[in-house]
């Protein structure tokens, strides 16, 4: 309860943040944020209605704004220009939110973010009041440039969107985070609660994941593991791991035994 998740001036309980797309339906996507026990939910709003349809179901229906914090990201956006208008749309669909998440991917192949042009975006957003959180490469450079802009959260991939190849490249999340005046949150390409874990433990502030938990075989189960693992990994990085040796060490001293 004391260790809070702080974004932008606003704190959090939960260090796991969760999309609402690819599940079977609104109730699936409500029951798996439930068991996950997350606060803030990404919505992509080029594909899913939160108002855009007055005709369709609204994921506000199941998740409503006076529950959870609605991040709402440019997915699907390849330019500047797009992500800026996109995420206007969502401050006016949610009453002047001002919290969003900002991605301006590469290709459609790869889902790479692409970074000059979401440097573009972030300063553009910035400057228009929005408080940003950033998808972004795993370059501590790109990070720290981005900070820089006044992005409230940096959200590099651990690997690509929907891999589930986990933390490809630890070292680069490391330097990330030693260098960060911000929070940082893996974003992409968490497979299994493993990876979550790891993430947190390596010293992420939180994740943020989609697709491993609506594409797991037990969606609502997967969440419930995740929200285990993002606590474990947390407090096993708040406790500090004991240091890597190389050969071994007894768990019980040779010196004072019995019989000695």
């Amino acid at each position: 309860m004391h260790d809070l998740l702080t974004i932008a001036g606003t704190t959090y309980q939960s260090r796991l943040l969760v999309g609402s797309g690819k599940y079977r339906d609104l109730a699936q996507t409500r029951e798996a944020t439930d068991a996950a026990e997350a606060q803030i939910v990404t919505v992509a709003i080029r594909r899913v209605n939160i108002g855009q349809d007055p005709h369709a179901p609204s994921l506000l229906d199941v998740l409503p704004p006076g529950q959870f914090t609605i991040l709402p990201n440019t997915a699907g956006c390849f330019n500047a220009r797009d992500a800026v208008y996109t995420l206007q749309m969502a401050r006016e669909l949610l009453n002047g939110q001002k919290l969003v998440k900002l991605e301006v991917l590469g290709d459609e192949k790869t889902l790479f973010p692409h970074m000059p042009e979401t440097l573009i975006a972030a300063e553009q957003l910035v400057k228009d009041g929005f408080d940003v959180m950033v998808y972004c490469s795993d370059d501590p450079i790109q990070t720290r440039l981005l900070q820089e802009i006044g992005c409230v959260a940096v959200m590099p991939l651990a690997s690509l969107i929907g891999s589930g190849m986990g933390i490809v490249n630890p070292w680069n999340l490391s330097l990330i985070i030693e260098q960060a005046t911000v929070p940082v949150l893996v974003d992409a390409g968490v497979g299994t609660a493993s990876d979550a874990a790891i993430a947190m433990e390596l010293g992420c502030d939180g994740v943020l994941m989609n697709s491993a938990i609506a594409l797991a075989r037990d969606p609502v189960g997967m969440a419930h593991a995740m929200k285990l693992a993002v606590r474990a990994g947390r407090a096993a990085y708040l406790a500090g791991r004991m240091p890597r040796r190389f050969g071994a060490s007894p768990s019980s001293p040779m010196q004072g035994r019995l019989g000695a």
